[in-house]
Protein backbone atom coordinates (compact mmCIF):
# COMPACT_ATOMS: atom_id res chain seq x y z
CA UNK A 1 0.00 0.00 0.00
CA UNK A 2 1.15 3.53 -0.77
CA UNK A 3 1.25 5.99 2.14
CA UNK A 4 1.75 9.77 2.08
CA UNK A 5 5.40 10.74 2.27
CA UNK A 6 6.84 12.01 5.54
CA UNK A 7 8.02 15.60 5.19
CA UNK A 8 11.30 15.76 7.09
CA UNK A 9 12.34 19.38 6.55
CA UNK A 10 11.76 22.27 8.95
CA UNK A 11 8.93 24.79 8.46
CA UNK A 12 11.50 27.39 7.37
CA UNK A 13 12.86 25.05 4.69
CA UNK A 14 9.31 24.25 3.59
CA UNK A 15 8.60 27.98 3.13
CA UNK A 16 11.82 28.49 1.16
CA UNK A 17 10.95 25.58 -1.13
CA UNK A 18 7.28 26.59 -1.34
CA UNK A 19 6.29 23.25 0.18
CA UNK A 20 4.29 24.46 3.16
CA UNK A 21 1.23 22.44 2.10
CA UNK A 22 3.33 19.25 2.10
CA UNK A 23 4.78 20.15 5.49
CA UNK A 24 1.36 20.85 7.01
CA UNK A 25 -0.22 17.68 5.63
CA UNK A 26 2.65 15.53 6.90
CA UNK A 27 2.59 17.27 10.27
CA UNK A 28 -1.16 16.66 10.62
CA UNK A 29 -0.64 12.99 9.81
CA UNK A 30 2.17 12.76 12.39
CA UNK A 31 -0.16 14.17 15.05
CA UNK A 32 -2.99 11.84 14.01
CA UNK A 33 -0.58 8.89 14.12
CA UNK A 34 0.53 9.90 17.61
CA UNK A 35 -3.11 9.96 18.73
CA UNK A 36 -3.72 6.57 17.13
CA UNK A 37 -0.74 5.09 19.00
CA UNK A 38 -2.05 6.51 22.27
CA UNK A 39 -5.54 5.12 21.56
CA UNK A 40 -4.15 1.70 20.61
CA UNK A 41 -2.20 1.53 23.87
CA UNK A 42 -5.13 2.79 25.93
CA UNK A 43 -7.52 0.25 24.39
CA UNK A 44 -5.15 -2.73 24.40
CA UNK A 45 -3.30 -2.47 27.71
CA UNK A 46 -5.06 -4.24 30.57
CA UNK A 47 -2.78 -2.95 33.31
CA UNK A 48 -0.32 -5.81 32.92
CA UNK A 49 -0.15 -6.80 29.25
CA UNK A 50 -0.20 -5.03 25.91
CA UNK A 51 -1.93 -7.06 23.18
CA UNK A 52 0.50 -7.87 20.38
CA UNK A 53 -2.03 -7.17 17.65
CA UNK A 54 -2.56 -3.58 18.86
CA UNK A 55 0.02 -2.23 16.41
CA UNK A 56 -1.71 -3.57 13.29
CA UNK A 57 -4.48 -0.95 12.87
CA UNK A 58 -2.01 1.90 13.42
CA UNK A 59 0.53 0.40 11.00
CA UNK A 60 -2.16 -0.19 8.38
CA UNK A 61 -3.66 3.29 8.64
CA UNK A 62 -0.46 5.37 8.76
CA UNK A 63 2.15 3.03 7.32
CA UNK A 64 5.14 1.54 9.09
CA UNK A 65 7.49 4.39 8.15
CA UNK A 66 5.32 7.08 9.75
CA UNK A 67 4.68 4.98 12.86
CA UNK A 68 8.42 4.50 13.27
CA UNK A 69 9.02 8.22 12.63
CA UNK A 70 6.55 9.25 15.35
CA UNK A 71 7.92 6.70 17.82
CA UNK A 72 11.54 7.66 17.10
CA UNK A 73 10.65 11.35 17.53
CA UNK A 74 9.08 10.54 20.90
CA UNK A 75 12.04 8.54 22.15
CA UNK A 76 14.52 11.17 20.97
CA UNK A 77 12.66 13.86 22.90
CA UNK A 78 12.37 11.61 25.98
CA UNK A 79 15.84 10.06 25.69
CA UNK A 80 16.58 10.87 29.34
CA UNK A 81 13.79 8.53 30.53
CA UNK A 82 15.30 5.26 31.74
CA UNK A 83 11.99 3.44 31.31
CA UNK A 84 12.78 3.13 27.61
CA UNK A 85 15.17 0.29 26.86
CA UNK A 86 18.67 1.13 25.73
CA UNK A 87 18.02 -0.81 22.55
CA UNK A 88 14.95 1.29 21.71
CA UNK A 89 16.72 4.56 22.54
CA UNK A 90 19.60 3.58 20.25
CA UNK A 91 17.15 2.59 17.52
CA UNK A 92 15.38 5.95 17.82
CA UNK A 93 18.73 7.73 17.70
CA UNK A 94 19.37 6.23 14.26
CA UNK A 95 16.64 8.49 12.78
CA UNK A 96 17.90 11.85 11.52
CA UNK A 97 15.44 14.43 12.81
CA UNK A 98 17.81 17.38 12.97
CA UNK A 99 15.60 19.83 11.09
CA UNK A 100 12.51 18.76 13.03
CA UNK A 101 14.05 19.45 16.43
CA UNK A 102 15.21 22.91 15.43
CA UNK A 103 11.61 23.99 14.94
CA UNK A 104 10.09 22.34 18.02
CA UNK A 105 7.45 20.98 15.63
CA UNK A 106 8.35 17.48 16.79
CA UNK A 107 6.89 18.37 20.19
CA UNK A 108 3.41 18.18 18.66
CA UNK A 109 3.68 14.46 18.05
CA UNK A 110 5.35 13.10 21.17
CA UNK A 111 3.33 10.08 22.27
CA UNK A 112 2.03 10.73 25.79
CA UNK A 113 1.46 7.13 26.88
CA UNK A 114 3.25 5.68 29.91
CA UNK A 115 6.91 5.18 28.91
CA UNK A 116 7.14 1.55 30.05
CA UNK A 117 4.05 0.57 28.04
CA UNK A 118 5.15 2.68 25.07
CA UNK A 119 8.51 0.88 25.18
CA UNK A 120 6.60 -2.38 24.71
CA UNK A 121 4.72 -0.86 21.78
CA UNK A 122 8.04 0.16 20.19
CA UNK A 123 9.30 -3.41 20.68
CA UNK A 124 6.24 -4.76 18.86
CA UNK A 125 6.67 -2.34 15.95
CA UNK A 126 10.36 -3.18 15.62
CA UNK A 127 9.65 -6.93 15.77
CA UNK A 128 7.00 -6.59 13.06
CA UNK A 129 9.32 -4.60 10.80
CA UNK A 130 12.09 -7.16 11.29
CA UNK A 131 9.71 -10.04 10.47
CA UNK A 132 8.59 -8.27 7.28
CA UNK A 133 12.21 -7.60 6.30
CA UNK A 134 13.15 -11.26 6.82
CA UNK A 135 10.10 -12.42 4.85
CA UNK A 136 11.09 -10.17 1.95
CA UNK A 137 14.60 -11.62 1.95
CA UNK A 138 13.31 -15.19 1.71
CA UNK A 139 13.17 -16.55 -1.82
CA UNK A 140 9.69 -17.59 -2.90
CA UNK A 141 8.84 -21.22 -3.61
CA UNK A 142 8.06 -20.30 -7.22
CA UNK A 143 11.44 -18.62 -7.49
CA UNK A 144 13.19 -21.66 -6.08
CA UNK A 145 11.37 -24.01 -8.47
CA UNK A 146 12.08 -21.76 -11.46
CA UNK A 147 15.78 -21.51 -10.66
CA UNK A 148 18.10 -23.53 -12.90
CA UNK A 149 19.47 -26.69 -11.29
CA UNK A 150 22.82 -26.51 -9.59
CA UNK A 151 25.52 -28.29 -11.64
CA UNK A 152 26.33 -31.70 -10.22
CA UNK A 153 23.11 -31.89 -8.22
CA UNK A 154 20.76 -34.78 -8.86
CA UNK A 155 17.64 -33.40 -10.57
CA UNK A 156 15.28 -36.38 -10.54
CA UNK A 157 12.24 -36.11 -8.35
CA UNK A 158 11.53 -38.86 -5.86
CA UNK A 159 8.29 -40.68 -6.18
CA UNK A 160 6.68 -40.50 -2.75
CA UNK A 161 4.32 -43.33 -3.63
CA UNK A 162 7.29 -45.69 -4.04
CA UNK A 163 8.87 -44.52 -0.80
CA UNK A 164 5.76 -45.41 1.19
CA UNK A 165 5.55 -48.98 -0.18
Amino acid sequence: MEYPQIYKRSPAEAREREETALFRESHKLNIACKKAVEAAIRENFDGMHLKKECIRPVMEEYGPDRVEWVLANTLQHLNYDGRFSRSNREWAGSFDMGSMHGSDRGLDFIVGSHPAVLDGFVDLVREEREAVRKQQEKPSIKGQLAAPPVPGEKTTAKNKDREVR
